[in-house]
């Protein structure tokens, strides 16, 4: 595999195998993007990404990180996602939107604000958890969900994804990573719970395989599925990566495509060795031993760094994140680079 080489997933095609990461901009309005959004998004379109995926995007209002956080839970957010998937993909590129639930990390303030949370005299919420368990002091303390609580969760991952379909989207993801929500029931550190939804792996990993399946149903088959997730929590006790192997076969079995591999996220005691390509052994073990596309992501910052990681088969496609905010055009560069072309948009081809 080379870096743009074209990746195909059931139906849809990406003309090469760079995405642009979600990366939240704390910059929408009542849940609705603004046209920061269609800039930041379409300039990486114009930028020469195979694939563009929209930030977190909350499936309900308590599920947001921040009150600034994008929505997909009513019509008039749809329908402000629709031009923006509109302009990314008459760019060349695919068009995908990540649907999240920050549990209980939501209600907190945007990353350059202070204090950490946010409350509700103020804007904020009380958030849900699978147990009344803080992240930490500085958040904002949740309520464990019953069970009606968890078909509602369940039902607003559903609702998002049949808006995100009507807004165009190709390529869907659910995030199950960085101490969110799903990745909260996933780990023990979070879930303390002792009926059917804790304990036990199957019963820790049952919130997420039933949305990713009631996701997966309402898809249409050629419509590749993603889903992002945390190979270990880095912190003992936690999850780790011999249950990630396992839940992307699982995943795999409900129609999975592809999972997107981080870390981390969960717990404030984490201990990360952050180094180049520091997360890109975990894709790799996964996809060997799970038999399911991976992509990789986490201080990729090179061309040349992430041609090699595609040709030693350690994943299927490469993410970007803060690199792409430090350079939109770094497709464009990387072509060059490694002899490649991407073709420009007309008002610009006279600069290639």
């Amino acid at each position: 595999m080379k870096l743009f080489d074209p990746l195909t997933l059931r139906d849809v095609t990406m003309r090469n195998r760079i995405a642009v990461s979600p990366m939240c901009q704390y910059s929408a309005v009542e849940g609705v993007p603004q046209p920061w959004h269609l800039v930041h998004l379409g300039s990486r379109a114009v930028g020469g990404a195979g694939l563009v995926f929209a930030e977190a995007t909350a499936v309900e209002g308590r599920g947001r990180i921040s009150p600034a956080d994008t929505g997909i839970w009513n019509d008039q957010q749809a329908q402000a996602w629709a031009p923006i998937v509109s302009f990314i993909e008459k760019q060349g590129s695919v068009a995908g939107i990540q649907l999240a639930h920050a549990g209980r990390k939501a209600s907190t303030a945007p990353p350059w604000s202070s204090p950490v949370k946010v409350e509700v005299g103020d804007g904020g919420w009380t958030p849900v958890a699978p147990s009344a368990v803080a992240y930490s002091e500085d958040y904002p303390q949740p309520e464990a969900l019953d069970a009606q609580g968890l078909e509602q969760v369940i039902e607003a991952f559903a609702a998002a994804t049949r808006r995100s379909l009507e807004c165009g989207f190709r390529v869907i993801e659910v995030h199950a990573a960085h101490g969110y929500l799903l990745h909260q029931f996933l780990s023990p550190l979070s879930n303390h719970r002792d009926d059917e939804w804790g304990g036990s792996f199957a019963n820790r990993i049952r919130l997420t395989r039933a949305v990713v399946a009631k996701v997966r149903s309402l898809m249409p088959e050629g419509m590749p599925l993603f889903v992002r997730i945390s190979a270990t929590d880095w912190v003992d006790g936690g999850w780790d990566l011999e249950q990630s192997v396992e839940l992307a076969r699982i995943l795999k079995e409900e129609g999975a495509d592809l999972i997107d591999v981080s870390s981390g996220g969960l717990s404030s005691e984490q201990k990360i060795p952050v180094e180049p390509g520091y997360q890109v052994p975990f894709a790799a073990r996964i996809r060997r031993e799970s038999g399911i596309a991976t992509g990789a992501v986490g201080l990729i910052t090179a061309p040349g760094q992430a041609q090699e990681i595609l040709a030693r088969g350690d994943a299927d496609l490469i993410l970007l994140a803060r690199e792409l905010l430090r350079d939109p055009y770094w497709p464009r560069r990387a072509a060059k680079e490694l002899g490649a072309t991407i073709e420009a948009p007309q008002q610009y081809g006279r600069a290639w």
